[in-house]
């Protein structure tokens, strides 16, 4: 038996999940103004760590890709990546004046969970499976930004805005940032043609996964989630700003 999979029936079956991102609190509070902009901030500086080893992980699929035009493909996106994205980000720290802060940063748990998570399939299983881990950064983002763009257009001028948040839902849910999506999409459908059944199962999983630690990222970020201080707490510790 041929099995034939693409990466919209990953999709499919991650939509009850992705159904419940797509309202998720901390993107509908960017749409109506009510968002904590110390949450937005803290947001920002984790998605920034969060860029710097996604970039990577394109880079190294990039070069362990075995057509040279998907090799260049792969290099264009890491920069992008690195470029584009991290330029709004860097953008943001200079308006709110906190590069220092910034610079300092370290991932925090679901960051680091999300961050290890990709960088351990990429580094370790086939191409495909790597093509697969990567994909839900470029398709939730791009989803919940075409979400938030209806959102923000039903609002009208009923709500108000720092231009922050209509930087931030203007480039995900921009026609640029669709069309580089739908590239990526092409990599991987064209990745599913000639995987084996096994391999296939294990791109789902590795989609599936990303999707949740999709949502688990903006979980964190609405409650600025800590390290605990384990010392101090004798064990315990809270993990909530």
């Amino acid at each position: 038996i041929i099995i034939i999979m693409s990466a919209q029936q990953f999709w499919d079956n991650a939509a009850p999940l992705i159904k419940v991102t797509e309202k998720h609190p901390f993107l509908v509070a960017m749409v109506d103004g009510t968002i904590d902009m110390d949450c937005f901030r803290y947001y920002v500086i984790q998605d920034a760590l969060y860029l710097d080893d996604f970039a990577d992980c394109l880079n190294r699929l990039g070069r362990n890709a075995t057509c040279q035009d998907d090799a260049k493909r792969l290099f264009a996106f890491g920069e992008g990546a690195e470029q584009a994205e991290k330029s709004l980000h860097l953008g943001f720290f200079k308006e709110w004046k906190i590069d220092e802060e910034a610079k300092g940063a370290t991932q925090m748990p679901h960051t680091l969970l999300y961050t290890s998570y990709m960088k351990r399939i990429v580094a370790t299983k086939c191409h495909a499976e790597g093509l697969a881990v990567l994909l839900p950064c470029f398709w939730v983002y791009m989803h919940v930004g075409k979400c938030m763009l209806d959102l923000r257009d039903k609002l009208g001028d009923s709500v108000k805005r720092l231009p922050a948040l209509d930087a931030w839902i203007d480039m995900y849910g921009g026609d640029e940032f669709e069309h580089e999506v739908k590239e990526y999409i092409a990599l991987v459908d064209a990745a599913c043609k000639t995987a084996d059944e096994k391999t296939l199962e294990r791109m789902e999983e590795h989609f599936v996964m990303s999707c949740k630690l999709e949502h688990m990222f903006w979980d964190q970020a609405q409650v600025r989630m800590q390290w605990p201080d384990i010392i101090a707490g004798g064990g315990g510790g809270s993990t909530t700003a």
